[in-house]
């Protein structure tokens, strides 16, 4: 593997409110081919195929008319953070039947039901109540759900996710819930420009994976590792991601910051 400590990439956290927005197809077009090409660069710095970097366009905050000019510029599978919102937006969108939702933000039990009926996959799974609860709810739906294992990286009191050290004991417990189907793992990294304090949360992740994997439990797969948005995924890919969540960078800058949505966080 290559000896990612050399590499030198920096974090684009410092752009918040400079990304442009997208208010054409013909935008979104453009803004997905850059991240795109981001991408692919990142991938060829570690002798990676950027074919193994799936790219999770994140809609949050974001309305039905951008979000259906995104689906004409190829979108098909969106991020949201909160389960409400984006069941608002799968009810609005019924009528484009191939577009899939992707849930990855922290889940309050009681909103298990929804997330059961429409979610295409979940990225924060980080306690046995939600997953007991997301697994009764699916059964009733006859169906299943791709999952990901929530990782706080970084140590902080305001993110969700387990500590390292509890993933080993918790994927254990997994295999009860049939309807839930492990992909991998997923962080949130510390929001720094710091770029060196922020890639030691994907290696962590990256470790751990590879740790974990060696005895997990039967039927789980930890091949996934979800890391990375619009300030530092190209971090993430040197560092392994195979999922990268992006948002602004598709999208454009939010209203409001990005400490709005992860409490605690301190903006570059």
């Amino acid at each position: 593997m290559t000896d990612t400590s050399v590499l030198d990439t920096e974090t684009r956290h410092d752009l918040h409110d400079r990304w442009p927005r997208a208010e054409s197809v013909e935008d979104f077009r453009e803004n997905l081919a850059a991240v795109h090409a981001r991408i692919a660069a990142a991938a060829a710095r570690v002798g990676r195929d950027p074919a193994t970097v799936r790219l999770l366009p994140v809609s949050k905050t974001m309305d039905e008319a951008h979000i259906r000019l995104a689906y004409a510029a190829g979108c098909r599978l969106l991020g949201e953070n909160k389960v409400q919102e984006a069941a608002r937006k799968w009810e609005a969108m019924a009528d484009l039947a191939d577009l899939q939702w992707s849930v990855i933000g922290h889940l309050q039990t009681n909103k298990a039901k929804l997330v059961a009926r429409f979610a295409a996959e979940f990225q924060a799974l980080d306690n046995l109540r939600a997953a007991e609860a997301l697994d009764r709810r699916l059964q009733i739906e006859g169906r299943s759900l791709d999952v990901f294992v929530q990782v706080n990286t970084s140590g902080e009191e305001s993110k969700y996710g387990l500590p390292p050290e509890e993933v080993a004991g918790f994927l254990k417990e997994l295999p009860a819930f049939s309807a839930l189907k492990v992909r991998g793992l997923m962080t949130l990294a510390l929001f720094s420009a710091e770029a060196a304090r922020v890639r030691r949360c994907f290696v962590l992740l990256r470790d751990l994976r590879d740790r974990l994997r060696q005895d997990a439990p039967a039927g789980l797969s930890l091949d996934e590792l979800s890391m990375g948005m619009s300030g530092d995924f190209e971090i993430a890919i040197e560092e392994g991601a195979t999922v990268v969540r992006v948002g602004q960078a598709i999208f454009g800058a939010r209203k409001l910051p990005d400490s709005h949505f992860w409490p605690g966080l301190v903006e570059a």
